[in-house]
């Protein structure tokens, strides 16, 4: 079973920076793509940024010029680099993971439990 924990949530003044990670372990022999997903509080989870194998990166239009994904495949570890963060990127931020735990099943995908990241005015 694969296990996803995301960290580095807390709180920071409008301006301020914050560095997410995201552990991966368990069991995988390959791991396709992983991203990072906002959940404002009372809206739905929205896709902020998304790394793949290939080296392809996509931010939501909110973020770009701001944050920055990036990934340690050695280490199974995602992070999220927030600069210049603003009150609106308050919410629960989650990890998202595919990945391959054979070479005969289908891709499957992981969550973890989030991490909030509040922002003050």
């Amino acid at each position: 079973q694969v296990q996803v924990m995301e960290s580095g949530g807390g709180l920071v003044q409008a301006g301020g920076s914050l560095t997410l990670s995201c552990a991966v372990s368990g069991n995988t022999i390959s791991i396709p793509g992983m991203g990072w997903y906002h959940q404002a509080p009372g809206q739905q989870r929205e896709m902020v940024a998304t790394i793949n194998n290939g080296g392809g990166i996509n931010y939501a239009d909110s973020v770009k010029g701001r944050f920055t994904i990036s990934r340690d495949r050695a280490m199974n570890t995602l992070y999220l680099q927030m600069n210049n963060l603003k009150p609106e990127d308050t919410g629960v931020y989650y990890c998202n993971v595919y990945y391959y735990t054979d070479y005969t099943s289908g891709a499957q995908v992981a969550w973890g439990q989030g991490t909030l990241v509040t922002v003050s005015s």
